[in-house]
């Protein structure tokens, strides 16, 4: 008798949500044809590259299940109260509402920070802004876009009703358990509010040539917690963002590319160095990598045996410097090998020959 009136009331269930179920699964499907067929007919009418586009192209998805929830949100409020696990649907469909707006808002800001990118080209003269503004709208971007999730998270919480009760019970201990959360998170705040710093005094910026712990790479992600740098060799280094305000690293780009290097060169003391000199301004007019500013030869030491000479050049950037500084080091050999082999460092001994016993 039991299993029978199950039956019947399952049966009477299935058949009062027949109609319901129905129209809103019409809707749903209309609405997104409908919204599907509008953004085509935008889409065409308008130019990819346009700031509207931009932001049309980056939330169309989201925007879209947006729409068709509330669709179907609004039936089911219309719905007939007696119908049974009502509740339950509507408070998925919630959810799922909340989600789509998160991911919807999510999409929104990302776009804004490419608008912003793409309005901002690296030009010629202009590199510095351009990546200044680059740095800061993709940490901004990141930030933004974390406490929109935190929102999104906090609000289908509130919609189970076990966690709206416990909320009052969580106010009366909101201090201490203020202070616990702040100990447990200090590391992610500390890196936050690193980030925030970085983001507003610009030591380092996207593209920017750093020397970090020993590595030269280059600036190729800023994150919200940490900064990825592409060492010279491809691999990547992985650093928080605390760590650069607690160290001192070294930024070759910070306001011009131009770098300076050196070559040593030891040779015997009988080298003359004029000649070396002419080479040396010779191979550097030959050199595409050499940016014409700064050329000089000097003998920096003399020791015991040798003599050390500087060779002294500057290029457009570190790339082109490190191509340079090789090329005039296997250059100056060469020329030293040829002309002067006999100048070459050599080690000199002095023979003392013993008294006969």
């Amino acid at each position: 008798m039991t299993d029978s009136a199950t039956l019947n009331a399952l049966q009477s269930g299935l058949q009062g949500w027949f109609f319901p179920g129905l129209t809103a699964l019409i809707s749903v499907v209309v609405t997104l044809l409908v919204f599907r067929g509008v953004l085509t007919v935008i889409q065409r009418l308008t130019r990819r590259k346009t700031v509207p586009r931009l932001f049309l192209d980056a939330s169309a998805p989201a925007l879209g299940i947006v729409i068709a929830l509330l669709v179907l949100n609004g039936i089911l409020e219309t719905a007939s109260p007696d119908l049974p696990f009502l509740g339950f649907f509507q408070h998925a469909a919630t959810l799922l509402l909340i989600v789509a707006v998160t991911w919807a808002l999510v999409r929104c800001t990302s776009a804004i920070g490419e608008v912003i990118v793409s309005l901002n080209p690296v030009l010629e003269g202009q590199w510095k802004r351009a990546r200044k503004v680059e740095t800061q709208t993709r940490f901004l971007v990141r930030v933004l876009n974390i406490l929109i999730i935190i929102v999104g998270i906090g609000g289908a919480l509130v919609t189970f009703e076990p966690v709206r009760h416990l909320g009052s019970g969580l106010l009366a201990s909101a201090g201490i358990g203020g202070i616990i959360l702040g100990f447990a998170a200090k590391p992610v705040l500390g890196n936050l509010l690193a980030g925030m710093q970085i983001a507003l005094t610009q030591p380092f910026r996207i593209d920017d040539v750093l020397f970090v712990q020993g590595e030269w790479c280059w600036v190729e992600e800023v994150t919200a917690t940490y900064v990825v740098l592409r060492v010279w060799d491809l691999r990547r280094l992985v650093v928080p963002l605390q760590w650069f305000i607690e160290n001192p690293f070294q930024n070759w780009t910070r306001n011009d590319t131009e770098l300076a290097g050196t070559v040593f060169i030891n040779v015997d003391y009988g080298m003359p160095i004029e000649p070396v000199r002419t080479e040396f301004n010779r191979m550097l007019q030959q050199s595409p990598e050499w940016n014409g500013n700064i050329s000089n030869v000097q003998v920096t030491e003399a020791g015991e045996t040798t003599i050390q000479i500087r060779l002294f050049m500057s290029a457009i950037d570190s790339s082109a410097l490190w191509n340079l500084r090789c090329a005039i080091r296997e250059g100056m050999i060469t020329f030293i090998q040829q002309h002067y082999p006999e100048h070459l460092p050599r080690v000199r001994a002095r023979l003392v020959e013993k008294p006969d016993q």
